[in-house]
């Protein structure tokens, strides 16, 4: 099994949180694991071991072309000497971009489907058929959301972190908000910041809440108003933040995920949602992979390298 690295909490220092009377710290999953960081790793954890005690010997998974998840499946295979295949939404684009040339140099096959075939990714029949082309294969769903990755996000706080009164991730496919949700105390709130334009995430998470046997209290929040554009999208200000806070405090952050996440907590921060006394923790969930990807179709360099 993949071996984790000592988590860190970062604290940071900064005159605002100063004024505010407020406590801020980073957990850094970025740093957890050298080929499967972030999320990514408490994602997979039980999926792999559940691959293994079922004598699987390929993954198979779903994703868009610069996914950090199929980058984090083709790394996990390629550290356990299993085969992966990586179903693409969309046609394929030569040269590869960085996320998927990555992904081929750790072994993935990859077989692109278009958008309408994509979206029967759960379909029975349509995993029929892709058992019929490639064989036995263990099926983790876009994203890694299911039952066994909530298991394992749940392993993301610690003891260590109950001092906290407040938590922040990303939610893209929520398992770890929600696998946060389960493992936060009564008295912590667990404040989710959607990378998807819309109020749709909602009524995901309540059906996924339902579907894991999961209960939702007031306590824990969803915010939506920090997408900066929508999914994969931008805004020249998130691009600013991303380099003030790396310039501040040396740490990288991502334009999909944990760059809109601490733009959505400093943000709040500036606006008195935090009462004084108040200590937030926010989840470095990784996805850093995707930087370089980013840079690539846009052109935009951002910060590569934490300290």
């Amino acid at each position: 099994m993949l071996s984790p690295n000592p988590i860190v909490n970062q604290p940071l220092d900064h005159p605002l949180l100063e004024e505010k009377g407020l406590e801020l710290s980073i957990k850094r999953l970025d740093l957890i694991h050298e080929l499967v960081p972030g999320n990514k790793f408490f994602k997979l954890k039980y999926n792999l071991l559940k691959a293994q005690a079922e004598d699987h010997h390929t993954l198979l998974t779903f994703g868009g072309a610069y996914s950090n998840h199929i980058h984090a499946v083709s790394q996990a295979a390629f550290a356990l000497g299993m085969k992966s295949i990586g179903i693409i939404r969309g046609e394929e684009t030569l040269p590869l971009n960085p996320t998927l040339k990555a992904a081929t140099e750790k072994g993935m096959q990859l077989h692109y489907v278009n958008r309408e075939d994509f979206r029967k990714k759960k379909d029975a029949d349509f995993i029929q058929r892709l058992k019929e082309k490639f064989g036995d294969f263990y099926l983790i769903p876009e994203g890694g959301t299911n039952a066994e990755a909530i298991r394992g996000t749940r392993e993301i706080l610690s003891a260590d972190d109950y001092g906290f009164t407040h938590i922040g991730t990303a939610i893209g496919t929520a398992g770890t908000f929600l696998g946060l949700v389960q493992s936060a105390r009564p008295d912590q709130s667990v404040l989710g910041f959607s990378a998807l334009k819309g109020d749709f995430i909602h009524q995901e998470v309540a059906e996924l809440s339902q579907t894991f046997g999961i209960e939702l209290s007031n306590q824990h929040q969803i915010f939506t108003d920090y997408h900066f554009g929508g999914y994969a999208k931008y805004r020249q200000s998130l691009i600013e933040f991303i380099w003030w806070f790396f310039d501040s405090f040396g740490i990288v952050l991502d334009p999909i995920y944990t760059g809109k996440m601490l733009a959505g907590i400093w943000d709040l921060i500036e606006k008195d949602f935090f009462p004084s006394g108040s200590k937030i923790l926010a989840i470095h969930s990784g996805g850093l992979q995707g930087n370089e990807g980013f840079t690539f179709q846009t052109g935009i360099k951002l910060p590569t390298l934490s300290r």
